[in-house]
């Protein structure tokens, strides 16, 4: 039925696929820690305690699939050491997200306290 639903609202607007790609549960925190310099994943994994080593991994390779972050395969280290780096398409997101926060804290609150007056 999920999946169902997910069609439908995808048929009626095209920002649903889009969300349904980024809203995946620590995509978004896990691209602003590589952002801010959390190369390694033993560093993510640091950052995230409570985020599971399989789904770092799988959220990870969601990021460098689509496009957002790049692997990179360190040689002469044992064992083979991988760095990500977000790519321009990341950047362009992370932007994107960084408007929305910035949206969110200005005018979120005003919205709410004019609501609440009505």
């Amino acid at each position: 039925m999920n999946a169902h639903n997910l069609k439908v609202l995808a048929s009626y607007c095209d920002v649903n696929e889009t969300l349904q790609n980024i809203s995946q549960r620590w995509k978004v925190q896990i691209l602003h820690s590589i952002f801010t310099g959390l190369a390694h994943f033993s560093q993510l994994k640091k950052a995230h305690p409570s985020l599971s080593d399989q789904v770092l991994g799988k959220r990870l390779g969601e990021l460098v699939a689509q496009g957002l972050v790049s692997k990179t395969c360190i040689t002469g280290t044992t064992p083979v050491q991988t760095a990500y780096s977000v790519t321009c398409k990341g950047k362009g997101l992370l932007s994107i997200i960084f408007e929305l926060q910035a949206w969110s804290k200005k005018d979120w609150a005003t919205q709410s306290l004019q609501c609440s007056a009505l």
